[in-house]
Order: C-alpha cells, then structure tokens, then sequence
C-alpha cells in the first residue's frame, strides 16, 4: 500500500464533484511535467521555478552517497549526534522523518536563548551541526551557526569539521560557506522551501542522524506514477479536494494523528497548507489535533476532519464527514504536496509565493535596529505584564476580552516564545482554550511558527484572535559580531509579528510573564474560567 483514502459526508461529495474536472483539465499529468501555466498567468513566472519538488525523490538520490560518506567520517572523528539549525520546511521536514524513523535529531528552530543554550551544552565535542537555509539569509539560521562555530573554536574544535551547510546554489550562504571551508550540499533551486522535503534540506540531516533515507526516496519514487495520472482514483487530486472542494468551503483542516507510525506528521503539514494557501483573503488554516481534542466534540461545520491512521485504514469505519489517510512517510510527504498545490488551483491562487511573511521580518528588523526596550506595560497584574489591542484592568478581564472577540467563523491562535522543549506544559493551554471557545484553536512555538502558519495570519481569512506569550529569559546569549542577544531577537520577533497583525486589525494580546510558574498556573486558570 502506497496511500490510502477514505472519505464520507462533504468531503467525499468534493471528490464525486471535484475530481473528474480536475482529470478532465489534466491536471496530474500537467503537473508531472512540470507545467507552469496551470495556476494562471500571475502565478506562472513563481510557479515555473518551483516545481521540482514533483519528482526530488530521484532528483536528490544523487547526494545520498556523499551523505553518508560524511557521516562515516565524521563517525571516525567520534562525532554521533547531530543538531540542525533551520526554519520552516527546513526543519519540520527533518524533524518528521528522524522521529518517524526513531533516530535523534536536535532541531533547532528557536531563538529563545535557554533552548539554543541547551543544545550547545549538549555534549558538543561529539556534535556536528547542519546549518539549513535556503535563501542563505535567514536571520534564525544565521545566529545559530554564529554561536556554534564560536562555541567550537572556544572548545578547540575546527568548526569547519562540524559545520554543514545545506543552501541553495548561488546564495549568500553558499558563497561563504564555501569560502569559510564548510561542507556545503546544495539543494533543487526549483523547490520551494516547504515542499523541500525530499530534497537535500529533508535528506541531508536526516542522513547523517541515521535514517535509511534511501527507503523514505523508494516510497516517495513509488508514489510519483499513481499521483502522476489523471484517474479519479489519484488520492493527490482526491485529497486537493478534500482540502479545497468542499461545498460551502471548510475553512479548517483538523489533522489527527491516530494510530499511524509516523509522528509529528500534522506539524508539517500546517505549514505546508498554511503557507501555501493562506493568501488573498482565503486558504485553509490546518489545525493540529490530539484523538481527544474538544473541537472534535463540536461538530463544527467549517472543520473537515482527516485522521491520518496506521496502515490497516481500509479495514476501519470512517466516522461521519471525516476523512482517513494511510501511507508510508514517503508517499505521505509527496502526495501532501502535491494535494497542496492542486488545492491552489481550486482556491485560485499561486500555492508557491508568500507575499505576508517577509512583513513581520521587516517589523523585527525595525525594532532589532533600535533595539529600544518593550513599550510600558498597558497593565501589571502580578507576575504578568499586559500589551496588545485587547486588554481589561486584570489579566481575567483581558483573557475574557480576548476570547470574546473570537468571531462566530473565526479561529484563535496560541503564540508561545518560549523553549519549546523546556516548557512544553504551555502547550496544554490548546486544549483548555478550544473547550471554552468552542472554535478552533491553533498552538505555535514562536518564532518557528513565523515561517508556517505565519503567513496565514495575515494573508488568510480575516477571523484570527491571537494570544501571545512570553517570558523573561533566565540567562541570555551573545550573538558572534551582531549588536543584539538571542533575547533581543525573540522581543523583537514576538513585537514584529504583534504590530503586523494589529496592524491587519487583528485583536491581539500579549502576556509577559516574569515568573513562568505563577504565570502558567494564573493563565490556565483565566483561560478555563
């Protein structure tokens, strides 16, 4: 079995209606090779240089080798365990695959400094870390190869033994990288970095962390010819209308994981679908969901539900209205993209362009270049400090205020910038709020979440309420010849993004909390009452 769906209620209806115009205009075989024009002539110049992504499967078997030559090396040098210092597609991709395959991985995608502190204090002399950019000027990436190579020279080690550079060809990255003496892979310039998966940002970390990523490439490759044909039994075109075909359109994809092996498979499909088709006023915001979210009890008519299950999905009873999905990592990951991209040709819109995320970039930089303190609070209330556009005079009346203003078709979002890894009890906060709100609820760890559902924010349907969250960092890090710590940076990043989407009219409220215990406890009890 390559990939399975079963649908029932509109979703199904989508398919019935959706698909045999989709085989008509040949759409799947428009796509394997790689037609440009199928998403109009305003995407067509975007849309020709990103549809490599198709067949990387055998495109990206070239580096394998090399790969793996490395790790051995490296493995000979008494280097085991490996870190990866990228954002977005190019570390969600790694972070699915290694999990899945039981392999560790330190993914860096953060700029709190007691999460990038702990992963240079992770018995270092034994790590080597790949440092993922695509565009080569990523501000995240750029700061986290900075502090490993200085923690390496510091510690006597020859950062250009440790430090692997994936990038594309010609970028600023890959002129200095190869400058500086790093290895360097470059990856497809024609894949954009969401569908990168199957590429060198997805292969190379994933490699030398020890998957056989040669069997995540064959279920990939076995996968290409059955999305490649206009049948209306391709569940890439199947799947884009269950996504995008829905009739009325379901502005939710509540995606759960139940009973499949791959893990953390939702994580990165949010910001593949997110991304790529949160724009324009309208897309589809996927919502992360555990078996026993209380969304799932709502019966919300604007969430399609798809449970990606284990391999056995054709022996289960799909509940009313939802949708099941089984398949290999491989499969999984190719028709996911390809569903994606055939979804932006029923929303009509370019799925390859985000024309909203560099704005709240723009917004960090700003602050990051007077790096001028967090305006006064607009309240105190104990151990939290209050800013934003919806406050009341107590943290209670201002949670209130917030969850108020939750529109009757509309979502609110979670922005958490804290150490993902350190304090994932703030992640339960999710489930707390979806139950009180009865609307879906969306939980990201900032700033990773900037290069995902970011673009969504601003971009998609005008209907978030956003609740960010902060700390006060107990110990902050230096960033090598930059004028600003890990900490100012994360500030900077959170009051970016803040001021780009009060600026959209978004209701925002923005917690501070200088004592993280209190401040958990006081907000779960706010957001329960």
């Amino acid at each position: 079995m390559t990939f399975v769906l079963h649908a029932t209620g509109a979703a199904q209806d989508a398919i019935d209606r959706v698909v045999p115009q989709l085989v008509a205009d040949g759409v799947a075989g428009r796509i394997a090779a790689k037609d440009s024009t199928l998403w109009g002539e305003a995407a067509e110049a975007e849309a020709s240089k990103r549809l490599g992504w198709i067949d990387a499967a055998s495109t990206t078997r070239g580096i394998v080798d090399d790969v793996l030559a490395l790790k051995a090396d490296l493995a000979a040098k008494g280097v085991d365990r490996f870190a990866l210092a990228g954002m977005g597609g190019s570390s969600l991709a790694p972070e699915v695959i290694t999990r899945t395959f039981g392999v560790h991985l330190t993914v860096l995608d953060s700029t709190e400094p007691g999460q990038v502190l702990t992963a240079l204090r992770d018995e270092l002399e034994r790590t080597a870390i790949v440092v993922s950019s695509k565009s080569g000027s990523t501000l995240e990436t750029d700061s986290q190869r900075r502090v490993f190579e200085a923690w390496f020279r510091d510690a006597g080690i020859d950062p250009t033994e440790r430090i692997i550079v994936v990038t594309d060809p010609g970028s600023p990255l890959d002129a200095s990288a190869r400058e500086a003496g790093f290895r360097v892979f470059n990856a497809d310039p024609n894949v954009g970095g969401r569908y990168s998966a199957l590429t060198a940002f997805g292969i190379v970390p994933s490699a030398l962390a020890g998957v056989d990523v040669a069997e995540l490439l064959d279920e990939a490759e076995a996968a290409l010819p059955v999305v490649s044909e206009d049948s209306e039994d391709n569940p890439g075109l199947r799947l884009a209308a269950v996504l995008a075909g829905t009739s009325p359109r379901k502005d939710y994809l509540g995606i759960v994981a139940d009973g499949t092996h791959i893990v953390g498979f939702a994580d990165w499909a949010e910001q593949l679908i997110a991304e790529s088709t949160g724009k324009q006023g309208t897309g589809v915001l996927p919502v992360v969901l555990d078996v026993d979210a209380p969304e799932l009890g709502e019966d919300l008519s604007d969430l399609q539900v798809v449970r990606v299950v284990g391999s056995r999905a054709e022996a289960r009873e799909v509940a009313a209205g939802e949708v099941e999905v089984a398949g290999t990592l491989g499969a999984q990951l190719l028709v996911w993209e390809f569903a994606t991209a055939v979804a932006g040709r029923l929303l009509g819109i370019d799925p390859f362009d985000q024309p909203d995320v560099e704005s709240a970039k723009d917004a960090a930089r700003g602050l990051l270049d007077t790096l001028a303190p967090p305006a006064a609070a607009d309240v105190v209330d104990g151990s939290i400090e209050l800013r934003g556009s919806v406050s009341g005079d107590t943290l209670e009346s201002s949670i209130d205020a917030l969850l108020a203003a939750v529109p009757a078709d509309g979502y609110l979002a979670v922005h958490t910038y804290l150490d993902r890894l350190g304090e994932e009890r703030f992640a339960t906060l999710r489930d707390i709020i979806a139950a009180r709100v009865q609307r879906p609820v969306t939980f990201g760890w900032g700033p990773r979440f900037l290069h995902s559902t970011g673009q969504y924010h601003k971009g998609g349907k005008p209907a978030g309420v956003f609740l960010q969250i902060l700390g006060a960092p107990a110990e902050d890090l230096e960033i090598p010849d930059r004028p600003f710590t890990f900490g100012q940076l994360l500030q900077a990043q959170a009051g970016g993004d803040a001021t780009v989407l009060a600026g959209h009219d978004r209701p925002v409220l923005t917690l501070t909390l200088t004592d993280l215990d209190d401040g958990y406890r006081r907000l779960a009890a706010a957001v329960a009452a």
